[in-house]
């Protein structure tokens, strides 16, 4: 009995070391759905068709959400006012958009918040037609951009007094629409020069196009692609937001790990089939940009708030109230950063 005693024991010891030690395996992903779990709904809207959505396209795509019990409606809203707007309303419960103007809405007093940012970085450029060289040939011509106070509108601006040119001189054509639509007028020579994005300027070089200028070159802080949230979600619905954020982060590790699913899904929502052109929206948004803790870079909404400040903008919030990383934070805290990862996350080689 005493020998049959001490092996119990033994094994008794020998099962609480290994509970223990997978312990944090076990409390890793605390965000997954449970078995009979209803599933959490959520609209999440995107303010533009673009290769810089490709971890939302990915997770989308490859139902990463509804792995973590969300059933997620996604819905494109044509133009960065709009969506905020659509936000706002809670029409949509996300927006996954640029920061830069939304940080600005925000800070004038939009019921939002920003909660996740997995690219930091302006990819954007000036891509123009064959006989124009350099932005001083541009006077007299026009440029394609979205609504005015959306991005590209706002960016196109700051081009335009970075060079000593005035609207007078260079039009800009307010036509809203697609990247890809602005980039077929281009094509038809409707304006002669638009702000585009990877992969599109790849396209536009094998096309004969010319980058005439890369927008980055401007020195503007600048935090892309991101998950912002309304003010009813945010209060009511904080498990729904910690899910999301977690499936995006999953998404950030899957198209790291597996290229060939991001450029299919980027392939799939903007109908490209070109390699070269998918590999150039590759590298630009799962390598260049990438932000993969997806913390919210505080310096740079502070001085993208200021920037608004100096133009005019009148501002209600401190910077500190426009965002909030206790959901990408909860992450590391968790474990769940470090079992996806097998260790430790790997460093951008960007600077935020």
């Amino acid at each position: 009995m005493r020998g049959l005693a001490a092996y119990v024991v033994r094994c008794f010891v020998m099962l609480s070391v290994v509970w223990l030690g997978a312990g944090d395996w076990v409390h890793a992903n605390p965000y997954l759905a449970k078995p009979g779990e209803p599933p959490m709904r959520a609209r999440i809207g995107t303010c533009a068709i673009t290769g810089g959505f490709i971890h939302l396209y990915a997770a989308l795509d490859n139902k990463i959400f509804e792995k973590y019990g969300v059933h997620a409606e996604h819905i494109v809203v044509r133009g960065g006012s709009v969506a905020a707007a659509a936000l706002a309303a809670d029409e949509i419960n996300f927006l996954y958009c640029n920061a830069d103007t939304n940080i600005a809405r925000i800070a004038t007093g939009m019921d939002a918040k920003l909660i996740a940012s997995p690219l930091v970085g302006l990819p954007y450029v000036v891509l123009a037609r064959k006989d124009i060289k350099r932005p001083a040939d541009l006077k007299g011509k026009t440029i394609g951009v979205t609504r005015p106070g959306d991005f590209t509108y706002k960016l196109a601006k700051d081009f335009l007094k970075k060079h000593n040119l005035s609207e007078k001189e260079v039009t800009l054509a307010t036509v809203g629409g697609t990247p890809t639509e602005r980039y077929a007028g281009l094509a038809q020579d409707v304006f002669q020069a638009i702000l585009i994005q990877p992969p599109l300027d790849a396209r536009g070089k094998k096309d004969g196009f010319n980058v005439i200028y890369h927008l980055s070159d401007l020195g503007l802080p600048f935090i892309y692609s991101s998950l912002f949230t309304n003010a009813k979600t945010y209060k009511e619905k904080p498990a729904l937001i910690q899910k999301m954020v977690a499936a995006l982060a999953e998404s950030v590790f899957l198209v790291e790990k597996k290229p060939e699913v991001g450029m299919a899904s980027v392939g799939k929502t903007l109908r490209i089939n070109d390699a070269e052109t998918l590999q150039s929206a590759y590298d630009a948004y799962a390598k260049r940009l990438i932000n993969r803790r997806m913390i919210v870079p505080a310096k740079m909404v502070a001085e993208t708030i200021d920037n608004a400040r100096e133009e005019g903008t009148v501002i209600r919030r401190k910077a500190n109230e426009v965002f909030d990383n206790t959901f990408v934070e909860n992450l590391e805290k968790s474990g769940f950063m470090k079992e996806l990862w097998g260790g430790k996350v790997p460093e951008e080689t960007r600077k935020p």
